[in-house]
């Protein structure tokens, strides 16, 4: 087995090679050339089967079946990290988080100095240098005010909230701070947040598309992420802030599959009108859609065939749905085994912007427009590291390496998706192979911080980590 994987500005280059390359092929040479605007969607803690067109079995989202009936597929993205603060960053500086202090917390929590640092160059950064006008419509978790702030890093419009999680109806924090946000401006509205945030999406695609600049939105919903509450659960969000108690937020006591379902049922109902109101813009052509999840799933996810769920680098806490719909690029109800990863969209939708990653600061990811277009990726080798329990993991082919604690495996993902036949002692060789890699590769990151914060569950939350040390 040979790995192969990127440290150095040679991968910007063979990026570069690859996409102009790629500008020969007339379908992505025509989109490109009239500069598409970009509608990425981010799920929070959506698991890899949450979805019916990935085998949810108990209920059905129409409208990301149709998105993906429409365009493309991916049936090995991966996110960043298992947890969203270190994935939002791996996303926004297309680079690898543990790069800066801010991708080291598990997630960000209480550490108000960290941030992501508003000289950084990021994706909306880059795409506003090059004409685009850029907005934020739902969760930033990468720091706050007054030293960071969506409005600071490259978007030109910000509404949402800023922190990792409030409570659906009062938009309150754990420690019960209002945090709904348009821009600098705190905002008092009542409503579901899951619907606010559509509902300003689409004022937000009506005035973009009566502008003469093409432009970029993140929405970042914050559903399916607890507490769990569905479009009719007030009763629960007023009986959650009664209890007065910070930690009754992450809601431990309540939720079921049936609320969890209605509560993805209703993001999937509110893409749908995002993507009406698209069309309706007549703006649907000219759009590059992506719908993902920031992590994989948590506590009444599906993330089968996987094991393991958000804060665990097991496939189902990195294993995420991804769906494009690039009109003219991707062919309807087409689907990849390309192994992409979250910090692949910032190269990718600088390419179909005409633009390019900042030389200073080169993107870890690779430029997937190639296999957006149904084509095949050079193989590489991913990477992640995880505070709690000193995870480490890597990925080659169908190969993944993979410690928790002092244990070690080797996996054939392709074969044993749930990972349950450690081949470290049968493939010996390219076990030790895949994890100088891994070393070589952890030596080019910033090490780890003690001060850090990192997120895992114990035996006292949930019952089938019964076995956990916390």
């Amino acid at each position: 087995m040979t790995l192969t994987f990127n440290l150095t500005r040679r991968a910007t280059l063979r990026g570069a090679a690859a996409t102009a390359a790629l500008a020969a092929t007339p379908a992505i040479a025509r989109q490109r050339a009239r500069r598409p605007n970009i509608l990425y969607i981010m799920a929070d803690d959506l698991g890899y089967a949450d979805l019916s067109c990935y085998g949810r079995r108990d209920f059905e989202t129409p409208v990301l079946d149709k998105l993906a009936a429409q365009g493309l597929r991916f049936t090995n993205a991966y996110a960043n990290s298992a947890v969203c603060t270190a994935t939002r960053v791996g996303l926004i500086t297309g680079r690898y988080q543990y790069r800066l202090p801010v991708g080291l917390e598990e997630p960000l929590a209480y550490r108000p100095s960290i941030g992501l640092p508003p000289t950084h160059p990021t994706l909306p950064s880059l795409l506003a240098k090059a004409g685009y006008r850029t907005s934020l419509i739902g969760k930033w978790h990468l720091g706050s005010l007054p030293d960071f702030d969506p409005l600071k890093s490259g978007y030109h419009k910000f509404w949402g909230i800023r922190s990792g999680g409030v409570d659906y109806y009062t938009h309150a924090t754990s420690n019960g701070q209002l945090d709904l946000w348009d821009g600098p401006t705190p905002v008092e509205k009542a409503g579901y947040l899951t619907d606010l945030l559509a509902d300003r999406a689409i004022a937000e695609i009506h005035e973009a598309s009566a502008a003469t600049s093409p432009w970029f939105m993140s929405l970042h919903f914050t559903a399916p992420h607890w507490p769990w509450e569905g479009p009719d659960d007030a009763s629960e969000s007023a009986r959650i802030a009664a209890l007065k108690d910070p930690k009754a937020l992450f809601h431990f006591d309540g939720g079921s599959a049936t609320i969890y379902a209605a509560m993805v049922r209703r993001l999937d109902y509110q893409i749908g009108r995002v993507l009406e109101a698209l069309k309706a813009s007549g703006a649907d052509q000219d759009t590059i859609v992506v719908f993902t999840s920031d992590n994989g799933g948590e506590r009444f996810s599906d993330t089968w065939p996987f094991t393991g769920r958000k804060t665990e680098l097991l496939e189902g806490g990195l294993r995420i749905p991804a769906i494009v719909r690039w009109p003219g690029v991707t062919r309807a109800g087409a689907t990849s085994d390309a192994q992409i990863i979250s910090m692949d969209w910032l190269p990718t939708f600088l390419a179909a912007a005409g633009t390019a990653p900042d030389q200073a600061f080169p993107s870890d990811g690779n430029d997937i427009a190639s296999a957006i277009a149904g084509r095949e990726l050079p193989q590489r080798t991913l990477f992640w590291r995880y505070k709690k329990h000193n995870q480490r993991a890597a990925r080659n082919g169908n190969l993944k390496y993979l410690k928790i604690g002092e244990n070690e495996f080797l996996f054939d993902t392709q074969a044993d998706p749930l990972e349950r036949a450690n081949l470290k002692n049968l493939r010996s060789s390219e076990f030790n192979e895949l994890r100088a890699a891994w070393e070589a590769w952890n030596a080019t990151m910033l090490p780890l911080d003690p001060q850090s914060y990192t997120h895992g569950f114990g035996a006292d939350e949930l019952a089938d980590h019964f076995n956990s040390d916390g």
